[in-house]
């Protein structure tokens, strides 16, 4: 059997969905798996065992009707059995359909349809005990397969060598994480709208400092967000300043690879929580007003991972609105998911991070 998977854009999404890879596998360790990104998105599926070929969607095949008609015409050469279009959009939709694959899976939309053979619909709520992303990823191998494993997660699989190439980098510069608590700190959403204030973000870390003494802090951005590291540096105390440690990892890759040198993950839910996750780094989640928990966050009942949400300390102000009006109103939620809120969630967090 031969089975294409499309997921595009975010990398968040690109390593959640890697998790049909692992479950196919089980099921049918003779097929032949395939996958199709975007090509940013490549360095969380790098060596990933479970994938026999990477199919890069690039921008100028995005851009060009010419290089999109040669694209198509590329998928349907190879002649799949099965195409789960776990992305369904309008241009994945037309992928799929024009793959002539017997069987053709995708998100159950009334305009996108006509290009899938098993239209599958999403579950609004957990019913696996996993977070709902995954769940309705997995949902989507109904048609192929009776049992299906929910018990698997995201993975990244590293190599000793890039593990010792970023040692280098950072003996280069005499930096070292020994005899230290190194903390990735994720200070930017992917968006604004997804992003906790950083005033608000500074006084979480001055907290930390003072309760912890070995703590130390990375920082993920790309350079061109500095101006954000300095807002966010100007809020902090100097002791909490002279723990941030200034090492700035040049790629996706590297950064992925720093990260597993950490001991734990804090900050806005996003990609760099999820990449964190996958190299079983613990992690600690601050959601946006407007986004739903239960989609991406582990169960509360997780040792490892906490997951934090405005609704949780105060549920009154989200009763009877709509994630259209979160969305809208997300700086004045913002504001009212105040530092002191989350400190004693955030020290019993880092407290479990040391145990371990």
């Amino acid at each position: 059997m031969k089975i294409l998977i499309i997921q595009q854009k975010m990398i968040g999404d690109v390593l959640t969905s890697s998790i049909l890879f692992e479950t196919i596998r089980k099921q049918n360790p003779s097929a032949e798996l395939h996958y199709l990104i975007n090509s940013h998105t490549l360095p969380v599926v790098l060596n990933n065992p479970y994938i026999d070929k990477i199919i890069e969607f690039t921008p100028q095949v995005e851009k060009s009707k010419i290089k999109f008609y040669s694209f198509l015409k590329g998928i349907r050469k190879e002649n799949y059995d099965v195409v789960i279009d776990v992305y369904s959009k309008n241009a994945s939709a037309l992928i799929s359909f024009f793959s002539r694959a017997k069987i053709r899976i995708g998100k159950s939309k009334s305009y996108l349809n006509w290009a899938y053979t098993h239209p599958i619909d999403s579950q609004k709520n957990r019913n696996k005990g996993i977070p709902l992303a995954q769940e309705n990823r997995l949902k989507m191998l109904e048609p192929l397969f009776k049992n299906i494993d929910y018990d698997v997660d995201p993975k990244i699989f590293l190599n000793e060598e890039e593990r010792s190439q970023l040692k280098m980098q950072l003996a280069q510069k005499n930096i070292s994480l020994e005899n230290k608590f190194p903390v990735m700190v994720n200070i930017l959403g992917s968006s604004p709208d997804k992003t906790y204030p950083l005033p608000y973000l500074a006084q979480l870390l001055n907290t930390l400092k003072a309760e912890f003494n070995e703590i130390t802090f990375l920082f993920n951005y790309i350079p061109h967000q500095s101006k954000f590291v300095d807002e966010l540096k100007s809020h902090c105390q100097k002791q909490t300043l002279d723990s941030i440690i200034d090492f700035y990892a040049p790629s996706l890759r590297e950064f992925i690879v720093l990260t597993s040198f950490c001991k734990a993950m804090i900050g806005n839910e996003g990609g760099a929580i999820h990449m964190a996750k996958a190299v079983n780094i613990p992690s600690f989640a601050i959601f946006s007003p407007w986004i739903r928990k239960e989609t991406w966050g582990n169960n509360d009942s997780d040792k490892k991972h906490t997951n934090v949400h405005l609704k949780d300390f105060k549920p009154e102000l989200f009763k009877n609105k709509d994630r259209k009006f979160l969305k809208k109103h997300q700086k004045e939620y913002y504001s009212q998911f105040e530092p002191n809120l989350l400190k004693k969630n955030l020290v019993q967090f880092i407290q479990k991070s040391i145990k371990a």
